[in-house]
């Protein structure tokens, strides 16, 4: 098999599979729709791997696999890029995807739709390979909307839920907000750069950096920054980012592996691939940029603090997503866009670590996610206890494990950019590290520490007491570790949550591992200058504990473990000092109120007028008054329709005496 045909073999089995098992799984053996598709996944792991190897060999490739339409002078293809950006995309799509297939043979066991369940996730994988190795715009495209269209479909899995059902209806319109700006860019793109194609549209950037287009009147607006805050415009839809984040915390209400695909290798991270790619683009707009950090900035701060406050197990790692995105959006921002990808690389292990633990979780409290219905469980639940503290670990930026090397990647890159809003970013990181350790500690400590906030199920025949009227029944549960296709892949994504960051940061942010794929303009090199003080991986180390990083890490976790635990009464008492502050952070600044009030209920009532005066009064009343019309003509005509010879003569000589007028007038 030549390489040209491996490529093809990476996206292309995983469609199969979701094919073959959507479309006959209910007729197949229950265990056939997972061997099916996990077996497809693992060969594209197997081929995305042999890819990795061969690129890091110095050989890739951008060529066009079908040309399937022309316009003019524009060719519409369907194309692939492989180069070290694209490769590593791919090793993290597939081996977290292929630990997601694995872990739901035993989440959903017991579920109805099992095997359409594997047929949609395998189609999410397909999706989000095709994005990551398009080599142009209109697949790109693709690739966008069908993981879009596949997260609707999975977010709203249980569509019996009317939860589910909203939750997946506001991630699609939040989408196609971030969606109708990205297409504009892609417009843009088009309009002056003349093709769809990256290399072309890449290599003429410098021509057109100082460009100008007029929006309306005759002020000039660089076309650079036009182009690139409208193609964010699609990121911030899609990986979450102010104010367009509303979808990703409610869609939770889909499987937890979903959850964790969604969060940790697929949708969200696209988005921060996109700028990646695009950085050819972005490093010509100096204002872009700003923009993007103080959008990432606002996000890595403000949308993890809701995590402080949410008692849901899967929407505190949810939150933490949200501003886990914000981090690596401030690393596209500043020009680290090295730095973002490393983030994205060691988040999606650890992220999906930490959902995949939930979820395990969630099985044995029987799909109870209260964590105040929770507590002790460690002692039940060594494994999942003991991986999600690694995931935790590197969460919270922990030397030695993985997110510890990212994050103060970024960290330090922002501290050494100049670009517009830095110092805000650099503010907004800095506290998010205090923030990011407390809610992480926060929920170790109320899931698998103190005492057990449930109550074992009554054994038959034992006498239990009665509870007094009014009293409140404790939630029963029989926690225990979960099987072994849940555990596995726990194990197997600590591993590389605690080992990526040790292997991958030299060459990765050092190493000139990106090479060509990620462009950066001298004035812009933070990551340039960060390598100047680069003296190895133990040195890296030995620095965070001279740095206030790590100590407010610690404060962060420090604090969380005081309040949880030894001084339990302590969070209400804060809760209650807060006041309004709480209030507003329980109803997540009230964003999905004002969208609520503003946008939804706009909607309807710009709906209802277009109902009451444009449909009834405007189109009604004129077909109406034509029915009338036409009516009382109907009885003028009528009355000259009697059946009497002197009503006709009358008739005629009437016609006649309009004739001869209209004639001598004439």
């Amino acid at each position: 098999m030549t390489m040209r045909e491996l490529y093809l073999v990476v996206p292309m089995v995983p469609l199969i599979a979701a094919i073959v098992v959507g479309l006959w799984g209910r007729k197949m053996p229950r265990a056939a729709s997972h061997w099916i598709t996990i077996v497809a996944v693992a060969i594209s792991f197997a081929a995305s791997v042999v890819i990795f190897r061969d690129v890091m060999a110095g050989n890739t490739f951008n060529g066009d696999l079908y040309v399937w339409a022309n316009a003019g002078d524009v060719k519409m293809a369907i194309g692939f890029l492989i180069d070290p950006l694209t490769a590593l995309m791919l090793i993290v799509v597939t081996f977290v995807s292929l630990m997601v297939h694995v872990y739901t043979i035993g989440y959903m066991a017991d579920d109805d739709g099992y095997s359409r369940f594997f047929s949609y996730i395998c189609l999410f994988t397909f999706s989000m390979l095709m994005l990551v190795m398009s080599n142009n715009f209109l697949q790109l495209f693709f690739g966008w909307e069908a993981v879009g269209l596949v997260s609707y479909l999975l977010i709203g899995f249980w569509f019996k839920r009317p939860t589910a059902i909203y939750a997946n209806l506001k991630a699609f319109i939040a989408n196609r907000v971030g969606d109708f700006g990205f297409i504009l860019g892609i417009g843009l793109v088009l309009a002056y750069f003349g093709s769809l194609d990256y290399a072309p549209v890449f290599a003429k950037a410098p021509e057109l950096a100082s460009t100008t287009v007029n929006l309306w009147g005759a002020a000039g607006w660089s076309l650079m920054t036009v182009t690139c805050i409208c193609l964010f415009i699609g990121a911030m839809g899609k990986s979450a980012q102010v104010p367009l984040h509303v979808w990703l915390p409610d869609s939770m209400e889909g499987p937890t592996p979903i959850s964790a695909l969604i969060h940790a290798a697929t949708m969200v991270t696209a988005g921060i691939f996109m700028v990646a790619r695009m950085s050819p683009l972005f490093e010509h707009s100096d204002t872009a940029l700003g923009f993007v950090t103080v959008i990432g900035a606002t996000g890595a701060l403000f949308l993890g603090i809701l995590g402080m406050v949410a008692f849901d197990i899967k929407r505190v790692v949810a939150y933490s997503t949200l501003s886990q995105l914000g981090y690596m959006t401030v690393a596209l921002g500043v020009s680290a866009y090295a730095g973002g990808m490393f983030h994205l690389m060691t988040h999606a292990f650890f992220k999906a670590l930490l959902f995949l633990g939930a979820g395990s979780v969630i099985i044995a409290m029987h799909h109870d996610q209260d964590m105040r219905n929770m507590g002790g469980l460690r002692r039940y639940m060594p494994i999942t206890y003991v991986t999600m503290v690694i995931g935790g670990l590197a969460l919270c930026g922990i030397p030695p494990f993985a997110g510890f090397f990212s994050k103060d990647a970024i960290i330090e890159s922002v501290h050494l950019s100049s670009v517009w809003g830095h110092g805000y970013a650099y503010f907004c990181v800095i506290v998010g590290v205090f923030v990011t350790a407390f809610y992480t500690f926060r929920q170790i400590c109320m899931t698998f520490h103190g005492e057990e906030r449930f109550r074992h199920p009554p054994v038959p025949g034992e006498h239990h007491e009665e509870k007094e009227h009014g009293e409140h029944d404790e939630h029963h549960a029989d926690p225990r570790e979960s099987p072994w296709v849940v555990t596995v892949p726990l194990i197997l994504l600590a591993i590389p949550s605690v080992l990526a960051g040790w292997i991958a940061i030299e060459p990765l942010l050092f190493g000139g591992y990106f090479g060509s794929s990620i462009v950066v303009l001298p004035e812009h090199d933070v990551l340039g200058k960060l390598k100047e003080e680069w003296h190895g991986v133990g040195a890296f180390i030995a620095h965070s504990f001279t740095s206030p990083v790590l100590w407010i890490a610690i404060a962060g976790a420090a604090s969380a473990i005081y309040m949880y635990l030894f001084n339990p009464a302590l969070p209400a008492r804060v809760a209650s000092a807060l006041g309004g502050v709480y209030t507003l952070l329980v109803n997540n600044y009230y964003i999905d109120r004002f969208n609520e009030w503003f946008f939804a209920a706009g909607a309807r009532r710009v709906g209802r007028l277009f109902s009451d005066v444009g449909d009834r009064q405007i189109i009604e009343g004129v077909v109406n008054g034509s029915a009338r019309m036409v009516g009382w003509w109907g009885v003028v005509l009528r009355q000259m329709q009697s059946g009497y010879v002197y009503h006709y003569a009358f008739t005629m000589i009437i016609g006649l005496f309009a004739l001869l007028t209209w004639w001598v007038v004439k």
